[in-house]
């Protein structure tokens, strides 16, 4: 990619208008909170411009971040900067989906196979169910999964421009409603979840399938970016980088990356998503290698990106802003959204990695993560 002159100041400007004092009618609130007793305030920053090509985004955007975590903020917008000197971040989605895994438990396996091979002939049946329990739901896909005398059933659903966690489960609960009036063998027991979605937490499913928007983010650092921009080399970024997977890969975790869950949680405060998905969002691989010229190439590949642009908490006053400040609020904006997600995450990754190979991680946090008198 090309390098450019770049636009980055010490401390962006606060943008006109953007997180104002706003008057709160509790009764705005239906559906986002119960027992209403006031607002907590997380501080917000800002980073950008971040530059993105993606499926569905061209251009740059300024990038809001909720966080108490001093140094986040400097390290995302150093890390943006790499990526805006080297002509941007190439961010696509590549697939959708949002599951809900009714369980059924039977008598005994007799009932179980019987009752699979009756509900995996039924789709056309639950897709028209699916259509009139939601105008914006699709069911694309259904598997089972057998456990003794246990049968899962997976239903996947893309969702519009919404997160669709709410969405899939009025849909699934229909579909369940419609089995038990019509099965050929009644299950003893059901649940209109067996905790096998990946609901909130962090699967290794996440791999072999998509939860929510699977985004793959990438791009080539030219050596100049890397020693001018993040203070380091291209090999010691690589070098670095190696020996993190095999430390990463010992502890057990799901997945291969530095800090997905720091940009994640600060990005889905700042825009009104359901923060405790980051469980979910924050798994995925980080790559570095260096290439023949010299340069860096670095990706994300982010699984399970359960964010949206309309319903939930997006339609609050400073959550709107944000997403409005993104160009990512309404319809028609989920998949640019996911995909300016992958370039922000894929900039932290970079600055993480460049500021622990150069021995800069601890003199950050000093700089930028201590109050005064500590």
């Amino acid at each position: 990619m090309k390098t450019q002159t770049s636009p980055f100041k010490t401390k962006p400007e606060k943008p006109n208008g953007l997180f104002g004092n706003h008057r709160i009618d509790a009764g705005s609130l239906q559906g986002n909170i119960e027992n209403f007793i006031g607002m907590a305030m997380v501080p917000t920053g800002i980073i950008g411009p971040v530059k993105v090509l993606g499926s569905q985004v061209d251009g740059e955007f300024m990038i809001p971040l909720s966080t108490t975590e001093g140094a986040l903020v400097a390290s995302y917008n150093r890390g943006a900067k790499a990526c805006f000197e080297a002509g941007g971040v190439t961010s696509v989605c590549v697939n959708q989906g949002v599951q809900r895994c009714p369980v059924f438990r039977f008598s005994n396996l007799r009932e179980v196979l019987v009752f699979s091979d009756w509900a995996l002939g039924q789709v056309e049946n639950f897709r028209e169910i699916t259509s009139q329990s939601s105008r914006f739901a699709r069911l694309i896909q259904l598997r089972s999964n057998i456990e003794g005398n246990h049968l899962t059933l997976t239903f996947e659903f893309t969702t519009g421009d919404a997160s669709g966690q709410n969405m899939v489960t009025f849909c699934t609960e229909s579909i369940c409603h419609y089995i038990l009036e019509n099965t050929p063998v009644q299950p003893q027991r059901w649940f209109v979840e067996g905790n096998y979605a990946g609901d909130k937490k962090a699967t290794a499913l996440s791999f072999s399938n998509v939860r929510g928007k699977k985004v793959v983010s990438e791009i080539i650092l030219p050596k100049s970016v890397v020693e001018n921009t993040l203070k380091t080399t291209p090999k010691a970024m690589a070098d670095y980088w190696v020996s993190s997977t095999l430390g990463v890969v010992q502890s057990g975790a799901i997945g291969l990356q530095g800090h997905y869950a720091n940009g994640l949680a600060a990005l889905y405060i700042a825009t009104g998503q359901d923060v405790a998905c980051v469980s979910e969002s924050a798994i995925g691989i980080t790559r570095m290698e260096i290439l023949a010229d010299g340069s860096l190439y670095a990706s994300v590949t982010l699984p399970g990106l359960i964010v949206g642009t309309v319903g939930g908490g997006t339609g609050l006053p400073t959550q709107k802003q944000a997403l409005e400040l993104m160009e990512c609020y309404g319809e028609g904006k989920a998949v640019k959204f996911a995909e300016i997600i992958g370039a922000v995450i894929l900039g932290g990754e970079l600055s993480i990695a460049a500021a622990l190979s150069a021995g800069h991680f601890s003199s950050a946090h000093k700089k930028f993560g201590r109050k005064n008198n500590q």
